[in-house]
């Protein structure tokens, strides 16, 4: 065995560490997770071993044996993250850049000279005079989680009865969100895949659209741009979306993400370079991937868990269909509502590719039937 082959340590084993496993395969780069259970998604298919991750010496232990330490969620403490850079550990992305995913009033701060919503932190409803507007717990929310649209006084002070601190946002009427996904080395270089179109239902994205579809060639240019321009400002090491919202052709930062995102998980079938392999070309300091599309388009559907719990036996409808569908399946216990796994199709006609990944949804998810 060749030991000047990397091994790269990743806190967190659900689906997106599953997703590493494969371009870390073929890299040749041993990939050891930090898992909560021997059930998560990755650790059923890799090296791990299992801890609490806001446990820092259980985390000190594990980084021993690692060349550096990623994450595949944002759940870690900034306390424990700076407690593994204080022993010298290379931490990606950094605590100083993973504050902004993490704590989102901070970001809106950091972000203050970028195009974004009005904001601003209250504790009482007395700061507020004006509504309906959007609340947003400051940290630990996600796929809907933590974010509530107020329309009163009442309804602030009974979000507030459970999240005394929020961030409130001016409700902006978006006519489309999107995403872009960038890459930045430790020495610089950054890397931008094509803006991304997120469908979201309930707070939940159920498909992807690249391109996005509903913006002007320049509107998706100057996306790109900031994203990169964020990823600068922010120092950020390793793979980064950046959640916008589109009115007309003005363009809002919604959220950042600092890991391989669900809105790039269509990179994997339709990029020359996914956004697993750059994440690990990028914390590894590694010379970046062409990011560029390998067809005209590619839709992804999120497959969320319904009636059905064999997610086998569809294939072989599916796959008699459209043999050009793309399963990905991440082995978690089938629950109403959460994401199980996604589908992609990559080709020139987007009508069809659109109609074809809706129906694998669909028929996965047990909205309709055999």
């Amino acid at each position: 065995m060749n030991e000047r082959f990397p091994r790269v340590g990743v806190i967190g084993a659900g689906q997106l560490a599953r997703m590493m496993v494969a371009p870390a395969t073929a890299l040749g780069i041993d990939l050891l997770l930090f898992a909560q259970s021997a059930e998560d998604s990755g650790a059923q298919i890799t090296h791990h071993v299992v801890g609490d991750y806001t446990d820092l010496e259980a985390l000190k232990k594990f980084a021993v044996s690692c060349d550096v330490i990623t994450f595949e969620h944002e759940l870690v403490p900034l306390s424990v993250i700076k407690g593994l850079e204080a022993t010298g550990v290379k931490v990606y992305p950094p605590s100083s850049a993973f504050i902004y995913s993490q704590d989102k009033a901070q970001m809106r701060e950091k972000l203050s000279s970028f195009p974004s919503p009005t904001w601003k932190v209250v504790t009482s409803t007395a700061d507020i005079d004006r509504y309906p507007l959007i609340a947003k717990a400051i940290s630990g929310g996600y796929d809907g989680r933590g974010v509530w649209k107020i329309n009163s006084q009442d309804e602030l002070g009974e979000v507030l009865k459970t999240t005394p601190q929020l961030l409130i946002e001016e409700l902006i009427s978006f006519d489309t969100e999107i995403s872009v996904m960038v890459a930045r080395s430790p020495h610089g270089q950054a890397t931008s895949w094509t803006p991304t179109e997120t469908v979201q239902e309930d707070g939940i994205c159920t498909m992807t659209i690249s391109p996005a579809q509903s913006i002007s060639a320049e509107l998706a240019e100057k996306a790109q741009k900031i994203a990169l321009d964020i990823a600068q400002e922010v120092g950020v090491i390793g793979v980064m979306a950046v959640e916008m919202f589109v009115k007309g052709e003005h363009l809002y930062i919604n959220e950042l993400a600092m890991r391989p995102h669900n809105s790039g998980h269509w990179t994997i079938d339709g990029s020359v370079t996914s956004q697993f392999e750059q994440h690990l070309r990028a914390i590894l300091d590694l010379p970046l991937g062409d990011p560029s599309m390998t067809a005209d388009f590619a839709v992804m559907g999120n497959i969320l868990g319904g009636e059905k719990t064999d997610m086998y036996r569809p294939y072989l409808h599916l796959m008699a269909r459209n043999p050009d569908l793309k399963f990905h399946h991440y082995k978690k216990e089938v629950r109403a509502g959460r994401k199980i796994g996604h589908v992609t199709a990559v080709g020139s006609d987007l009508l069809q590719l659109t109609t074809d990944v809706q129906h694998a949804r669909d028929y996965m998810s047990g909205v309709i039937d055999e």
